[in-house]
């Protein structure tokens, strides 16, 4: 019997998914990934795959997760099997810089950012920010891995050479333009099969930690899967009724990497701008803010992957 396949690195973030497709009666297969092989000359089974794969796997000793559902997810499509979120979507999970790209492909603007490997690179890399209050990341991230905020070159100098500088795994690192929301807000928007569901407004009041040593508050670490990093629910919102032009861009991109599930983040400036600054296609959803709202994001996934196995959503 045909069933939906979830390819996986944390059982935290598919407990709500499975709870989902049990409540659907909907027939389902975990298929961890935190080791394994794939045997290239066998036939995978029929189904329905969601890969689910995140870019923070390194941090929960997963270091090779992406590189082996690369494989599996290069298997799957060579035999034509149906997978949501494949290939084209996992390579954007791990590299921002081809998320920027791609972003600003569709006319999307994003925060002005250099790529650099080396420590002397990614000072150079700052002279360009010169007079600029400036971040850094990791190229693959996930919960805000490498995000700090500097005031100058100086800075980022003792940052580099110091004791807490945090290596990117790929060896990329980010150096980034600080956009600063004057409401001290980001958004979140959720797509399922490609079309936006809701958005959501992130708290981030408590601003950044200006020492290094301490992890900022903006990008992936808001997670909303993390309830523990969720100090008050208000944290939280369903921006009710959320339209923007923008979001008809949002799933121009997501059609043009066949990318099916995912939240995208934005800050807008005191201008009223938007910069894009994150597609995360491994997206989890908050409660809280869900509950008072009624829109259930991992309800209408495990319903749109019950559609695609029963052949009720094409293509």
């Amino acid at each position: 019997m045909s069933k939906i396949y979830v390819i996986h690195e944390n059982n935290e973030w598919t407990e709500h998914l499975f709870n989902r497709l049990e409540e659907l009666e909907l027939p389902y297969e975990d298929w961890s990934v935190e080791n394994g092989s794939v045997d290239l000359t066998s036939v995978p089974p029929e189904g329905i795959f969601y890969n689910r794969m995140s870019a923070s796997s390194h941090t929960r000793g997963h270091r090779y997760s992406p590189e082996l559902t690369n494989a599996v997810l290069a298997w799957l499509e060579h035999h034509g099997r149906t997978v949501i979120n494949g290939s084209r979507a996992l390579q954007l999970e791990v590299s921002k810089v081809l998320q920027y790209l791609e972003l600003e492909k569709f006319g999307i603007k994003t925060p002005k950012t250099v790529a650099a490997v080396g420590k002397m690179e990614l000072l150079e890399a700052a002279e360009t920010f010169k007079g600029q209050k400036f971040i850094t990341k990791h190229n693959r991230a996930g919960k805000g891995l490498g995000v700090q905020l500097f005031q100058s070159e100086g800075a980022l100098q003792n940052y580099v050479e110091g004791e807490y500088f945090e290596p990117s795994v790929d060896g990329i690192t980010l150096i980034q333009e600080y956009i600063e929301s004057p409401e001290s807000f980001i958004t979140r928007c959720e797509f399922v099969g490609g079309k936006f569901v809701y958005a959501v407004r992130v708290d981030t009041s408590d601003g950044f930690e200006l020492c290094p040593a301490d992890a900022c508050t903006i990008d992936d670490l808001y997670c909303p899967a993390d309830k523990e990093e969720s100090p008050s629910p208000s944290k939280f919102q369903v921006r009710e009724d959320f339209d923007h032009p923008i979001l008809k861009k949002y799933e121009k991109v997501l059609a043009a990497n066949n990318i099916q599930i995912a939240g995208i983040e934005f800050i807008e400036d005191k201008n009223g701008e938007i910069y894009t600054y994150d597609i995360n296609t491994n997206t989890n959803y908050n409660s809280d803010a869900e509950a008072k709202s009624g829109k259930y994001g991992m309800l209408e996934v495990a319903k749109f992957l019950g559609g695609k196995l029963s052949g009720d959503i094409k293509g």
